[in-house]
């Protein structure tokens, strides 16, 4: 076997461990299943606030709000838990569209992206906890715009607040 073959094998076996880890992910998290109406919907950024997150994390709080209750909007309503979206973390790359990253390192990339790490929960009225579904999303850092533009960084936050409030849609059963 030649040395690119084996390189090609091995990006092939590596995508498809990827892969799998990925669903064995999704798998272990406690579905919502039965939960069609959310009384209620809040997004707890403290643990961004924790880590000197400050004016970006409540930036990213009122987004993801927003965001959260559009694409929830025909499942809110009395009865059911409240759908709490607790994020654990933002990182925007600083570099967005500079001279670094992907390009020129070789690796495949990852330092042109940003990323929203967060966990639904499904919370009862009494305070329990009835389901976890943790969810990454990540975007490309440029989705703000040109990155020299002082109003771009401000517009990522928006725009990985909305990608994540939709695919959580996709994600959480209905029933």
């Amino acid at each position: 076997m030649t040395g690119s073959a084996r390189l090609g094998a091995g990006r092939r076996l590596a995508v498809r461990l990827g892969l799998s880890l990925v669903l064995l992910a999704a798998a272990g998290g406690a579905r919502a299943q039965g939960y069609d109406r959310f009384s209620g919907i809040r997004v707890d950024v403290r643990p961004v606030l924790a880590r000197g997150g400050g004016p970006q994390a409540e930036a990213l709080r009122q987004d993801l709000l927003a965001a959260l209750r559009a694409s929830f909007a025909d499942r809110i309503g009395a009865g059911g838990p409240t759908l709490v979206v607790l994020v654990n973390s933002l990182s925007l790359n600083p570099i967005a569209g500079g001279a670094g990253g992907a390009a020129r390192s070789g690796l495949g990339g990852g330092s042109q992206t940003d990323y929203l790490d967060g966990e639904a929960l499904l919370v009862s009225r009494r305070g329990e906890i009835l389901a976890r579904h943790p969810q990454l999303s990540a975007l490309p850092a440029s989705s703000g715009g040109a990155w020299y533009d002082p109003a771009s960084e401000r517009r990522r936050v928006g725009a990985i607040a909305e990608h994540y409030a939709q695919w959580l849609r996709r994600s959480l059963p209905l029933d």
